[in-house]
């Protein structure tokens, strides 16, 4: 598995990511112990994990694995933002909630720093500044080597890496937001941010929820039972059968299946090395529940996609730019 710079940052990491989500929740210590094990032994050293994770269960079970590893060897990354209990201060970007987090999530990680600490989500009840001032006062503490952000839109990013700046404050390397070939609306405005601000770029989500698995055909009424994407129909997740049971969908998946035949590779594969082609990306983030699962996925590194293919998935599954972009990309005529 290759390496690649995180951002414009120094920090080697490897181009996949492991995704934790799934520990102490879907899949027992045991096997994701296991996973973790089958994921360095492939030459991964990126693992990702958020303290909201089984409400700090997850970030537990990955902490008495890391417990037993060469920890200078391998790039942790956590976030912080969600509830992490019922106390009014137990939530958010806030100074108090943020270092009382961090320090939460050292003890149950085991591990004296971290490499990437991320805030999981835009608070709109906190300053910004207060948020990244905070921020940076961890990484001048030693505790935190390098921040990120996730599910932020492209002004409040683009706020973000410009108030730090102009404070002299450490700035956001990188960014995890949603990004497939089922959801592009990420190239409009975060993906623009990240190329010209230096940002890496983390996908989570590579393969939305299971629909690019190859498991979803044309013919199908419904989703397998014990699918994820059954139990987001349970759970009203947004990767469930009614939203994605559309003409777009199917193009996008007949694609896709005519790619994996041409390559000789799986669907799954094919959709995650594409990500590999974009621009700014990183290290796309897999989350998977079992050994087979991720097994099949790190067939996505070590090889890569023709041009013609790469252009083929995204020309069919290119969506149309809503106002202004699509207002800005004709105008570019005059020019």
């Amino acid at each position: 598995m290759q390496q690649r710079f995180l951002g414009k940052t120094g920090l080697k990491v490897s181009e996949l990511c492991l995704g934790t989500m799934t520990f102490a929740r879907e899949t027992d210590e045991a096997t994701s112990h296991q996973m973790l094990d089958q994921f360095v032994a492939s030459g991964g050293t990126f693992i990702d994990t958020a303290d909201v994770y089984g409400g700090g269960d997850c970030e537990e079970v990955v902490g008495r694995w890391l417990h037993r590893q060469t920890r200078d060897e391998l790039v942790v990354a956590t976030k912080v933002r969600f509830p992490m209990g019922e106390g009014a201060n137990q939530v958010g970007l806030s100074r108090k909630h943020i270092l009382a987090s961090v320090e939460a999530s050292l003890r149950r990680l085991q591990t004296d720093y971290l490499d990437l600490y991320q805030v999981h989500c835009w608070d709109a009840r906190t300053p910004l500044e207060e948020t990244l001032s905070t921020l940076d006062l961890l990484v001048q503490r030693g505790l935190v080597r390098y921040i990120g952000v996730s599910n932020f839109s492209g002004w409040q990013l683009q706020k973000a890496v410009d108030l730090s700046r102009h404070h002299g404050w450490e700035v956001f390397c990188c960014l995890q937001p949603q990004y497939n070939l089922l959801c592009r609306s990420t190239e409009w405005e975060l993906l623009p941010v990240c190329v010209g601000e230096g940002l890496g770029v983390m996908p989570w989500s590579p393969l939305r929820g299971g629909w690019l698995t190859g498991k979803y055909r044309r013919d199908m009424a419904q989703p397998p039972k014990g699918s994820r994407v059954a139990k987001a129909d349970e759970e009203g997740w947004s990767e469930n059968w009614s939203n994605h049971n559309t003409d777009y969908t199917w193009r996008v998946l007949d694609a896709l299946f005519a790619v994996s035949r041409e390559c000789g590779k799986t669907p799954s594969q094919v959709a995650i090395n594409w990500l590999l082609q974009q621009p700014a990306v990183t290290a796309p983030i897999l989350g998977v529940r079992t050994r087979e699962q991720l097994e099949a996925n790190l067939g996505a590194s070590g090889w890569t996609l023709s041009a013609a293919h790469t252009a083929y998935l995204t020309a069919a599954s290119a969506i149309p730019a809503p106002y202004p972009h699509d207002f800005i990309a004709d105008a570019q005529q005059w020019r």
